[in-house]
C-alpha cells in the first residue's frame, strides 16, 4: 500500500516558503484567507539572540502572505504583542496552528511566561533557568473573523497539565486540532511526566473549537515497546471517515525508529483518535529534499509538518528547516519550506 503523502511529493521550490534575514523562522501553518491569498503563521526570534534557549523568552508569532501557496511569503505583521507576565503567554508565543470553521479563524499555539530577568543577547542561560521557563509551556487560542485580525486572545490556557501522578503533569504544548463539520474538535498535544522524561502525545476532545476540552484517555497515544522509539510534532486532520496524523520520527540511540531515518515523517490513521495504526509504509517525507532546480540536499532538520488543503485534499506540505552538517547544526539560517503535492 502506497503512502498517501510520500508518493505525492513534488520538487520543492528553492524560492518558496518564508525566510527573514535577521530572524530565525520556525514552525509554519498556512491557510487561504477570505481575500484568496495564502497566509502563513510562523514563529520567529532575532538572530542576534542565537538559536539556543533564547526563544523561550523572546519568540513571537508573525503572519506572512503570498499570492501562491508555495510562496515566497512576505512578512506582514506581528500577530501578538508581549503582555503582562501574569499571563501564561507573556514572553513567548510559538508553534502556531491555524484553522477555520463556521466563519471564524482559530489560531492555536503555546506560550510561556517567567518571573526573572529576560536574558540579553549572548548571555549564558543555565539549564535550570531554561527548564523553568520550558516547564511553563501552555496551549493557548486566539480567534478572529478575519485572517487580518484583530485577534481575541484567551487570557487563560486552553489546556492545562494534569495533577502530579499523571504522564502529562508538566506542560501542554504542540497543539494540532481537527475540527469536524459540526464543530466537534479533537486536539493532539505533547507533555511529559517529569524533567527530561520522554515526551509523549495525548488526545483531547471538545464540542467546539474553543473548548472546553476533555481527555479521551488517561494514557498517551503511540506507546512503543522499544523505549528508544519516539514521535513528536504531530499534525492532525480528519478526512474520509478517518483521523490522519503526520509526525516527526524522533528516535533515540540510533534505534532506527519507525522509518529508519531520524527526522523523517511518519504517517498513521485512526477511527477514534485514540487507537492508531501506523501505515504499512509509514515514511511520509525525508530530510533528503529534491529542489525545483534539480539539486538534492540533506537538510539537517525537518520539523513541525503542516499541510495546506484545497477542497478537502492536502496540496502543500510545510516544514521548518535549516542548512547544516548534522541535526540541529544550523549554519545561521532557518526558514519554513514548502513541498507541493501532486
Amino acid at each position: 500500500m502506497e503512502n498517501p503523502i510520500y508518493n505525492r511529493l513534488l520538487p520543492a521550490p528553492k524560492n518558496g516558503g518564508f525566510h527573514m534575514d535577521d530572524y530565525y523562522i520556525w514552525c509554519g501553518s498556512a491557510i487561504q484567507g477570505e481575500d484568496g491569498k495564502y497566509h502563513l503563521f510562523a514563529s520567529r526570534w532575532r538572530k542576534d539572540l542565537g538559536f539556543g534557549a533564547q526563544w523561550l523568552f523572546n519568540c513571537e508569532i508573525v503572519r506572512a502572505v503570498s499570492d501562491k501557496p508555495e510562496g515566497p511569503y512576505q512578512f506582514e505583521e506581528v500577530v501578538f504583542e508581549r503582555r503582562d507576565r501574569s499571563y501564561f503567554d507573556a514572553l513567548n508565543q510559538h508553534n502556531p496552528s491555524i484553522r477555520f470553521w463556521n466563519g471564524t479563524y482559530y489560531l492555536y499555539y503555546f506560550g510561556t511566561t517567567y518571573g526573572g530577568p529576560i536574558p540579553s543577547p549572548g548571555e549564558d542561560i543555565s539549564s535550570g533557568r531554561a527548564l523553568e521557563v520550558w516547564n511553563r509551556k501552555r496551549i493557548g487560542l486566539a480567534t478572529s473573523n478575519s485572517v487580518y485580525g484583530p485577534w481575541k486572545r484567551m487570557d487563560t490556557p486552553l489546556l492545562e497539565p494534569r495533577e502530579p501522578g499523571h504522564w502529562d503533569c508538566t506542560i501542554t504544548t504542540n497543539p494540532s486540532a481537527a475540527i469536524l463539520p459540526d464543530g466537534t474538535t479533537y486536539m493532539i498535544y505533547k507533555s511529559r511526566e517529569y524533567a527530561n522524561a520522554t515526551l509523549q502525545l495525548g488526545i483531547v476532545k471538545a464540542p467546539h473549537p474553543a473548548g472546553p476540552f476533555e481527555r479521551l484517555s488517561d494514557l498517551p497515544i503511540f506507546r512503543f515497546d522499544n523505549e528508544d522509539f519516539h514521535v513528536e510534532d504531530p499534525y492532525l486532520w480528519y478526512a474520509d471517515g478517518l483521523f490522519h496524523v503526520l509526525m516527526k520520527d524522533d528516535y533515540k540511540n540510533d534505534s532506527g525508529g519507525l522509518t529508519g531515518e531520524w527526522g523523517a515523517g511518519v504517517y498513521a490513521t485512526s477511527e477514534d483518535c485514540i487507537h492508531w495504526n501506523l501505515h504499512p509504509n509509514p515514511l511520509s517525507y525525508t530530510r533528503s529534499v529534491t529542489w525545483d532546480d534539480g539539486t538534492t540536499t540533506l537538510q539537517c532538520n525537518l520539523e513541525r509538518p503542516n499541510l495546506l488543503f484545497h477542497d478537502g485534499k492536502p496540496t502543500h506540505l510545510f516544514l521548518a528547516t535549516g542548512n547544516g552538517e548534522s541535526p540541529w547544526g544550523f549554519e545561521g539560517v532557518t526558514w519554513n519550506m514548502v513541498i507541493p503535492l501532486k
